[in-house]
């Protein structure tokens, strides 16, 4: 089971890569709106901002999100860690159930370029 440290790691490298685009997936990342990410094993939720291809203002909670999030992702902690290393395909993860990516529709049809 991934740990609490591990799962910051995964998402600062997430905000890295996100950082580091270009081109389509550069216009992707370019939403400004409020992100949460619900470990759930680790009944943890990371929150902050996802701004000009950047997330910023990350805060770390218990429990699941105590605010509603523009995007929000619910996975266990392996899942984060997995997904981010690229062994987890977010597609069939998300299509089996294993993560959980709610978000309006605008939102989730710029976002399939980046997962």
């Amino acid at each position: 089971m991934a740990t609490l440290e591990q799962c910051r790691s995964a998402l600062d490298k997430l905000a890295e890569s996100l950082a580091s685009a270009n081109g389509d997936l550069r216009s992707a990342a370019a939403l400004d709106r409020s992100v949460s990410c619900w470990i759930t094993d680790l009944d943890t939720t990371f929150a902050g901002r996802l701004m000009e291809g950047r997330i910023e203002d990350v805060s770390t909670e218990p429990g699941p999100p105590a605010e509603r999030a523009q995007i929000r992702l619910a996975m266990s902690g392996d899942d984060l860690v997995a997904l981010v290393d690229g062994e987890l395909h977010f597609a069939r993860a998300w299509g089996s159930g294993r993560i959980k990516l709610e978000a309006g529709l605008r939102d989730l049809m710029r976002l399939r370029k980046l997962l």
